[in-house]
């Protein structure tokens, strides 16, 4: 696995690392069950990185009216995520990060002896919770943030498996101005796109926002001349309530159709919550 980074960080959770992928796992349950786990998830891991390169051309390709015809399984996660937004311009690589970590995260789930587990893959997140079991996730208003302002509580009874944050200054392009654009769903391939869509959806013309094309930032970027955001200066409140209200139409008709369990929308001081509020409270 050369060129792969598998080693334990100084608080006891699980790293890998292959070029963009940069995986923190942490793990609980017995000391055996956490052994065997990080044994899954490294053998999981290798590989990963070269499966999805082989296929890379057709991931960044456009979903049209027909399945993509990918063979691997994290490749087929990413365009089942998309499927529901192929209407609208949409690639498969909009939920890279999730398929990810949904992979490792099913890997390692059956262990015996794991009592909860979460993959979190640079802020997308998968989670394994075996009954009884909480797991706590931290929130941000603004991806430049690395702290966490907020908590939302998620236990194994919650249809949750998956969270994921899109935004402007996040490390993927966004065509939206969101400073932070939280999603909880089913998986977290699904979190990741349904984040990206949102995000881009979050979105308003004024001078104060700049953009963009995204191959002259990133020549293999697969949303070719489409402008992205570069940079968000002050806004007025007006602006922040338009971006904020088209972002949230999105997300309310996505949370209709099932795809989403809730989702938190922030743009500088502006913040809306879909879903249920118990679910996702909000920060700040």
């Amino acid at each position: 696995m050369a060129g792969a980074v598998i080693a334990a960080l100084p608080d006891g959770r699980l790293h890998l690392q292959e070029g963009p992928i940069d995986l923190v796992i942490g793990l609980d349950g017995t000391r055996a069950a956490m052994a065997e786990a990080a044994r899954r998830a490294a053998a999981t891991f290798e590989g990963l990185l070269a499966g999805l390169a082989a296929e890379l051309p057709l991931l960044r390709q456009p979903v049209g009216v027909d399945p993509p015809p990918l063979r691997g399984p994290v490749a087929q996660r990413m365009a089942a995520a998309v499927w529901p937004f192929r209407r609208g311009f949409v690639t498969p690589m909009a939920a890279v990060a999730g398929a990810v970590a949904d992979e490792v995260c099913e890997a390692i789930a059956g262990t015996p002896g794991l009592l909860s587990a979460h993959v979190n893959n640079g802020g997308d997140i998968a989670l394994f919770l075996a009954p009884g079991q909480a797991l706590r996730v931290g929130l941000v208003r603004s991806l430049r943030e690395t702290a966490p302002e907020g908590l939302v509580r998620l236990t194994a009874a919650d249809p949750v498996r998956g969270v994921a944050t899109s935004g402007w200054p996040g490390r993927s392009f966004s065509l939206g101005i969101a400073d932070a654009v939280t999603v909880l769903a089913a998986t977290a391939a699904a979190a990741d796109a349904a984040a990206t869509i949102i995000g881009n959806a979050v979105d308003a013309e004024h001078p104060a926002i700049r953009r963009a094309p995204a191959e002259s930032l990133d020549p293999d970027s697969d949303l070719g001349g489409r402008l992205v955001t570069t940079d968000v200066g002050p806004l007025p409140a007006t602006a922040i309530a338009a971006a904020l209200d088209a972002g949230e139409a999105v997300a309310e008709g996505l949370l209709q159709r099932g795809l989403i369990q809730a989702a938190l929308l922030s743009l500088q001081e502006g913040l809306r919550v879909v879903g249920d509020p118990a679910l996702l409270p909000g920060c700040g």
